[in-house]
């Protein structure tokens, strides 16, 4: 799971429409495309799929090649090789004061480290901080997409839970940029946990269980 409450900078790429959801529910759609800035290469644009509360009267207020600001919450799913951008907005200011394309805000990421160590480091004064990377598991149809982040910590602090493979809760401050042609995730951690996994149990009399392990769990290493 990587959920971000972010505000977004960006252009209306294509004028809104109306849509339905699964249980007949009607809300606004348009897509806003976004530059992310390249660490390596050259910037990369991408599209969020935007979604909020409206009727057809607020479709003509979206049109192709507005500028917006926007703040909501910000949900990535993978399939493929392909990344994909869902937004819930709460609020759209179609007169941004900022003229600059960005993804900004907070993260909250549950999943499992990669199986590299976690490195410390030093940074030009002296500063340690901690680096390390972790990947969110969801099921596509019959397969699993992993969604990788890279962590920042700055501190030298290292719980014994914090190990290659670990599963985590963690909150911090969300960074998305582009590396080598590919969108790249990072995380400033400003707080982690152990994610402690309950066992699998499947449906049960009475209900469903949620947020258990499946048996058929898996990850990309």
């Amino acid at each position: 799971m990587i959920k971000c409450s972010v505000t977004i900078n960006g252009t209306i790429s294509r004028a809104a429409q109306m849509r339905t959801d699964k249980d007949n529910n009607s809300f606004v759609s348009f897509p806003v495309s976004v530059v992310l800035p390249a660490k390596s290469g050259i910037n990369k644009t991408i599209e969020v799929s935007v979604s909020m509360n409206g009727t057809q009267a607020d479709c003509t207020k979206y049109q192709a090649n507005l500028r917006v600001e926007m703040q909501g919450a910000l949900t990535l799913r993978k399939k493929g090789e392909a990344l994909y951008f869902n937004f819930m907005a709460g609020s759209v200011n179609l007169q941004p004061t900022d003229t600059k394309d960005k993804i900004e805000g907070e993260m909250e990421f549950r999943g499992a480290l990669g199986g590299k160590d976690i490195v410390l480091k030093n940074d030009k004064k002296g500063n340690p901080f901690l680096l390390f990377s972790g990947f969110s598991t969801e099921k596509i149809g019959e397969n699993f997409e992993f969604v990788w982040v890279r962590f920042v910590r700055f501190s030298a602090e290292k719980e014994a839970f914090l190990q290659p493979k670990a599963r985590v809760n963690v909150k911090g401050t969300a960074e998305f940029g582009v590396y080598n042609d590919k969108v790249d995730i990072s995380c400033r951690v400003s707080e982690i946990t152990e994610w402690v996994k309950e066992p699998y149990q499947g449906s049960q009399a009475g209900g469903t269980s949620f947020n258990q392990q499946s048996p058929n769990d898996e990850c990309p290493f």
